[in-house]
């Protein structure tokens, strides 16, 4: 990293960065990337220009970023005023499609971080005491979990002697220094200090420069790769570590985690996000070796999505780099029969347009802000499991195997799931296909249509329908996914054959001519295809199994339900899963889960499954509006009104002459905006209190509310703190008319415009418990507290308990 100084960029700079991001023509890459070079020497000589630089994306070749730092605002200004700029414009007009550029202020570049050390820590051990001594290690190895300044571990052993070194990484000499000088710290390492006083050495290593690490396990240690060692296990800051193993000894090597999830796609990666927010050890793994490719079906995330991914922090990047769906426009025989406008700004957000390929990389940058990463190329091939851990044997690519002890697994690993196989759990009835096949595309389309929407195309004979092209927008102008048919040469030989559901490689990819036809019949009269990119073939199946969970095995996303494709159900359904599943798998981990925390997540995101896939395949091949009411099928489409009520992990407790109104237990709870907090200068929402990994308690007092109850309500709150510590986060909810609190210890928040009291029908003093998950947990009118801890012990079990 340079200085500030070197960089210019220091508090208060004026040097500013351009990003321009284009997509070349096809086929026109290295013509681009010449004609860029030319007319970068022309800009280099523009006073003001500091550098230039000229990005690829491996994964997606033809997108760039030209990349220019400026001294100043002015300087780039002038520039754009100059000829020289037409260098640029002109060199690259003719041989791009798209472009969109931002300009920055640089206003910090920071020097990096202390380097990292290691810790290597020398120890001989009787003979005989080898496995306990390895057991000892993996213990100690859990344990460093959240140590600050920890990254990981490892334990090594030089083969034929009884020596054994213990590897440490630590972020710096300091950070080890301070965990050292504490004497809280032996409580962590008491099944090692047997060992240690026995004597041992200790020296300490400053990581001076290091190459990436593959991605099959750590690289080798300048601080030990003089001695031929074998690494018995390792662990890390999230907790993986790996169990002891020998030259001599018969045990295979394992590793253990608390979770094993199989499939990296979107459901998968929400998973592993929600288990790393709560500290909990994942290994998220994927058959795959390398990302897949562009052929995505997927295209909308939700609004429900978007309200998920504003918890998980990736609303902001996805509004970035997607684009927002205004509507529907349906079209039967070339007469438009509906328009609809998705335009409900009491909603946080609307409906997103966002390719599948573009979700993953967000969800995949977000893990690895916490930590996280995916291994890929390990290919699952047998699940079994006992009353504690599930036992999971995988290999590579090149055959190597390796046996995982998890206290969990979920298989988030689509329609073939291979963990849904090893639990004997098959679709209900079979998994349903439809009998044609469809050909998928990425491409250009002039026509006079308007921008944003989402179009649907049907040509109905005698009733029957015998034509439908998809068009759902993407960025770029005139830029559509398109879905229709396959050609009657693709659909004669598949008549003969057996296709499975999903892409299918047997056929050529389909040209730029067969969605001409396509076109020409369906759309309006005129329109023009251009710029293929990718194209495919692909079957549509559907189907749910009769369980989601199997004893510390469970299945989400794909691997649980299959959808077609109306609606863009799919995707946005498995990322839910995965959001419901994860917060209550971390509360097990970490012991505090009652007894029937987990089975809730069956009994919870099966029938939404169900209710999906039903709606789904009725309007597969309909024109969609099967609701009158529009608003309310918008709603229902973008699962907003999906609701647990009934579920045995919902409660609710109302007295005899309270109204039951408002969103009830197992609903969506509604954001609320205008809600002030003394010292704060702006008004907030309901979510900024709600987001997060803890249950949400809000208390809610008005002119009835009297100073007993207050000191009841503080005292409730007491409770539950001490009962289950940092489990719940509590808030005093205060209508303008309420009574002041005489020094309560809660934190309060003032309904000021009494926007709280309408959206929750609020008719006197209430509280609601809001789930991590954003689904109201549990509802008191009055506020009764004996239901409401009876409740809480039923989600955490007796409270302060011990990791499991």
């Amino acid at each position: 990293m340079t200085s500030p100084e070197t960089a210019g960029g220091g508090a208060g700079s004026d040097t500013v960065r351009t990003l321009l991001r284009m997509r070349a023509t096809a086929g026109r890459e290295h013509e681009f990337e010449n004609a860029w070079r030319k007319a970068a020497e022309v800009i280099s000589t523009v006073p003001g220009n500091i550098r230039q630089d000229l990005m690829r994306d491996p994964d997606l070749p033809r997108e760039y970023v030209i990349v220019a730092d400026w001294e100043s605002r002015a300087a780039l200004d002038a520039f754009g005023r100059s000829p020289r700029r037409d260098h640029l414009t002109t060199a690259l007009r003719d041989l791009r499609d798209d472009a969109d550029r931002h300009t920055y202020q640089i206003l910090q570049t920071l020097a990096g971080r202390e380097p990292a050390v290691r810790v290597l820590v020398t120890t001989t051990v009787p003979a005989g005491e080898e496995a306990v001594f390895e057991q000892a290690f993996l213990d100690v190895a859990a344990a460093m979990r959240g140590v600050p300044g920890h990254l990981r571990e490892e334990l090594l052993h030089e083969p034929g002697t009884p020596t054994y070194h213990l590897l440490a990484e630590w972020t710096s000499k300091a950070a080890f220094l301070d965990w050292v000088q504490d004497p809280r710290h032996t409580d962590r390492t008491r099944e090692l200090l047997p060992y240690l006083n026995r004597g041992f050495s200790r020296r300490v290593f400053t990581i001076a420069a290091r190459p990436p690490e593959p991605a099959a396990g750590p690289a080798p240690d300048p601080a030990t790769a003089a001695s031929p060692l074998t690494v018995i296990g390792a662990g890390n800051a999230a907790g993986n570590a790996a169990a002891p193993t020998a030259p001599g000894r018969r045990r295979e090597p394992r590793a253990t985690t608390d979770v094993l999830v199989v499939g990296a796609g979107p459901t998968g990666l929400t998973l592993a996000i929600e288990l790393a927010r709560r500290g909990v050890a994942c290994r998220l793994v994927d058959s795959n070796a390398k990302p897949p490719g562009r052929a995505d079906k997927a295209i909308g995330v939700h609004c429900r999505t978007m309200e998920i991914w504003e918890d998980m922090g990736l609303a902001r990047a996805a509004i970035d780099t997607g684009i927002w769906f205004n509507g529907q426009i349906v079209i039967v025989n070339g007469r438009q029969t509906h328009r609809v406008e998705w335009n409900h700004p009491e909603l946080p957000y609307a409906h997103l347009g966002l390719p599948q390929y573009e979700t993953e990389r967000l969800l995949v940058d977000r893990l690895s802000t916490l930590g996280g990463s995916i291994e890929r190329g390990l290919e699952l091939h047998t699940v079994t499991q006992d009353s504690a851990n599930v036992v999971a044997h995988l290999s590579t690519a090149d055959g190597a195997r390796e046996t995982v002890h998890a206290k969990y697994i979920v298989g988030c690993d689509g329609a073939h799931s291979v963990v849904r196989r090893e639990l004997g759990l098959s679709f209900n009835a079979g998994a349903g296909r439809f009998p044609q096949l469809f050909m998928l595309a990425d491409l250009d389309v002039d026509w006079a249509m308007p921008e944003g929407y989402l179009l649907r195309f049907m040509h109905m004979t005698d009733g029957e329908l015998d034509g439908m092209l998809v068009c759902v927008p993407l960025r770029g102008t005139g830029r559509y996914r398109m879905a229709t048919m396959a050609p009657p040469r693709v659909m004669a030989e598949a008549a003969r054959t057996e296709v499975p559901p999903g892409f299918t490689k047997e056929y050529e990819p389909p040209t730029l001519a067969d969605f001409q036809v396509a076109l020409d019949r369906l759309a309006p009269a005129g329109t023009t295809g251009r710029n293929l990119r990718w194209s495919s073939i692909f079957r549509i199946s559907h189907g749910i199994v009769d369980r989601y969970r199997v004893g510390r095995a469970f299945v989400a996303g794909d691997a649980a339900h299959l959808h077609p494709p109306a609606g863009g159900q799919g995707m946005n359904t498995g990322i839910q899963d995965a959001y419901n599943l994860g917060w209550k798998l971390a509360l097990a981990v970490n012991g505090h889960a009652g007894a029937g925390l987990l089975d809730s997540y069956e009994a919870e995101r099966r029938p939404a499954g169900q209710a999906v896939m039903d709606r789904a395949v009725r309007v597969a091949f309909t024109d969609e509006m099967d609701n009158a009411d529009e608003k309310a099928q918008f709603l229902e489409e973008m699962q907003l009104t999906l609701t647990y009520r009934g579920t045995p992990g919902v409660g609710e407790a109302l007295g005899w002459d309270a109204p039951d109104r408002g969103p009830a237990a197992g609903d969506r709870a509604p954001d609320v905006h205008g809600l002030t907090r003394r010292g704060v200068g702006h008004p907030m929402r309901l979510f900024e209190l709600t987001h997060g990994i803890s249950h949400t308690l809000l208390i809610y007092t008005d002119a009835s509310t009297t100073e007993e109850d207050l000191r009841g309500y503080e005292k409730t709150a007491g409770a539950i703190q001490h009962r289950f510590p940092e489990l719940v986060t509590i808030y005093l909810v205060r209508d303008p008319d309420a009574p002041r609190p005489p020094a309560v210890g809660l934190p309060v928040v003032y309904d000021t415009g009494r926007q709280w009291r309408a959206a929750y029908a609020a008719a006197g003093p209430c509280a609601y418990l809001i789930r991590p998950d954003g689904h109201v947990g549990f509802r008191t009118r009055p506020v009764l507290a004996g239901a409401l801890e009876d409740h809480l012990r039923a989600v955490f079990g007796d409270g302060r308990q011990s990791r499991e």
